[in-house]
């Protein structure tokens, strides 16, 4: 055995600090074994204080030059313009836990960097990349193994699920959180499907300007910020729906004419050969029986024209978002060219509706089961708006997620105190490399309490030692609020077990994947000059040819 290799019985007395051999200045720190531990920290600093309820807001300037106030990890991630590929790969891990589960974003980030800490201060211990790794790996198991034994409450077939959503509205947005809910609620309730599976496109939301959150409602159908064009407006009865990702119109309208015009008349014959192929498009969706047709995408005058003649009302919309909703609540593809669908997408009637200041148009269906609702957010400022929008988004997520495992964790900070506790003690005794890192992830774990407490404006030590003893006395269901300790069941505070197992799964990749990494190699492009490829330019540089002189008494 190697001797410079400490062996699993020196590790503890390697990891205890020793204020002999703290660094006199700052040229003698040790530098980072860690090369992405840096770029992770500062990554987490912009995080940390959106962390939790009580997270604080930020005002976010993006590359575009438009100013938001948020307090929404995914959005600052999203805005950060990063260049260091260790920050990339974790936007990239938090993104995605955001995708799936609609929250956890900054869990991710920080769990991350606590990690990588711990890990930095294993390996200045002495212990190796590979068995550190495998510790990790062995502690990460441990973790998704315990976690779902965590979850004490569920939610039936049959319940009410506004209690489960109200924790995670209560995130996002900081009014009118009951209210919300129970809209949020509902909708999906009603929504749901009879063998109990649910698709969050048939829940959609619409924010007008104007009144208040509590101004808020529901609308049966489909309710899209689109806007009306033509002179059809409304389709009362038996609406057949064709949704286009293209111009309405020429399918390159500025592209410049390739053809050869040698006199006025075949000018005249060229525009009626191009009237007569927009006819013939518009033409074919009329013989379908097309009377809507939603587009994403510019609308040719022309082409709306004739769109009014053959009685089809065009609509255009403003994102894709809304696209992929009415896609599929209407079961019905989004085409890339201006052709007739195979199935077009049935409702009963489309119609324009006045609500505030803004105008809405409804897909609906006159049946009690109707296949969609629509959440309408009303508020007085578009920030409000969009804090409320992004609430009601992470709601229906998570009603997803309880659709699939109904299963609850009681959350602030019960799950994490309550996993660093099984990690502490079950590190304490095992021997070999997985002690030090299962008592690391324990650590880790205990910093992000600190951080929610941090946040909430609470006395961080007096906050984590209550817990702390509470946990140890099997008091588990002790949490923060914003003035001090409170029982997380009474108080109603769940986190949904799917979101979490999965947040624990991206922590996991991305760690195991950067504790291994002792360097980044960024190949550049090199400036590119104009060369002469010739072997002997630079001698000839160095030394000149000789200069035949002329004798004048020659000539």
């Amino acid at each position: 055995m190697d001797s410079t290799v400490p062996s699993a019985l020196e590790l503890p007395q390697r990891l205890a600090p020793n204020p002999r051999e703290s660094p006199q200045s700052p040229e003698e720190e040790e530098p980072n074994l860690l090369s992405s531990l840096a770029a992770v920290q500062t990554l987490a600093s912009v995080i940390w204080p959106c962390y939790g309820p009580h997270g604080r807001q930020k005002l976010l300037v993006t590359m575009k030059g438009e100013t938001a106030c948020t307090g929404c990890a995914t959005a600052i991630l999203r805005a950060l313009v990063l260049e260091h590929p260790t920050a990339w790969l974790l936007r990239e891990a938090a993104q995605t836990q955001a995708e799936n589960s609609g929250d956890g974003t900054a869990f991710v980030v920080l769990l991350t960097e606590a990690l990588l800490e711990q890990a930095q201060h294993l390996l200045k211990a002495g212990l190796p990349r590979p068995q550190l790794r495998e510790a990790y790996a062995t502690a990460t198991a441990e973790v998704l193994t315990t976690l779902p034994s965590l979850a004490i409450q569920s939610l039936g077939p049959l319940e009410d699920p506004s209690w489960a959503l109200r924790s995670v509205m209560n995130t996002h947005t900081l009014s009118a959180t009951d209210y919300l809910t129970k809209l949020v609620a509902h909708a999906c309730w009603a929504t749901k499907e009879l063998d109990g599976s649910f698709k969050p496109e048939r829940v959609g939301v619409c924010m007008l300007h104007r009144g208040t959150l509590e101004d808020s409602c529901l609308l049966p159908g489909l309710a899209i910020s689109g806007k009306l064009c033509g002179q059809m407006a409304t389709v009362l009865r038996g609406a057949r729906v064709a949704l286009f990702a293209c111009p309405f119109g020429p399918s390159c309208p500025n592209a410049p004419a390739t053809a050869r015009l040698s006199s006025p008349a075949d000018l005249v014959q060229f525009s009626k050969g191009n009237d007569r192929l927009l006819e013939k498009l518009v033409g074919q969706l009329a013989a379908a029986e097309i009377n809507v047709a939603v587009v994403w995408g510019e609308v040719d005058e022309e082409t709306l024209a004739l769109a009014d003649r053959y009685g089809i009302t065009v609509i255009q919309v403003r994102s894709p978002m809304e696209m992929v909703y009415l896609t599929e609540v209407l079961d019905t593809p989004l085409l890339p060219h201006l052709l007739p669908p195979r199935k077009p997408g049935k409702c009963q009637r489309v119609y324009r509706q006045e609500m505030g200041d803004g105008l809405t148009v409804i897909f609906a269906w006159e049946c009690t089961g109707t296949p969609a609702l629509t959440v309408v957010l009303r508020g007085a400022t578009t920030q409000g708006l969009r804090s409320a929008e992004q609430a009601v988004y992470h709601s229906i997520d998570a009603y997803f997620q309880l659709c699939q495992d109904p299963r609850l964790v009681p959350g602030v900070f019960f799950w994490r105190m309550a996993l660093a506790k099984m990690l502490s003690d079950k590190g304490s005794r095992l021997e070999g490399p997985s002690g030090p890192a299962f008592l690391a992830f324990a650590r880790a774990l205990k910093c992000l309490p600190k951080t929610l407490a941090e946040n909430a404006g609470l006395a961080v030590s007096d906050v984590v030692a209550e817990m702390s003893g509470g946990h140890q006395h099997g008091n588990l269901l002790m949490g923060v609020g914003a003035e001090g300790i409170i029982n997380v069941a009474q108080e109603g505070v769940w986190d949904t077990l799917m979101a979490k197992g999965q947040g624990f799964r991206a922590v996991a990749e991305v760690v195991l994947q950067l504790v291994t990494v002792d360097e980044i190699a960024v190949a550049k492009k090199s400036p590119t000059h104009p060369q002469i490829f010739n072997p002997d330019s630079k001698k000839a540089k160095k030394h000149p040819p000789p200069v035949e002189k002329k004798n004048p008494w020659n000539e």
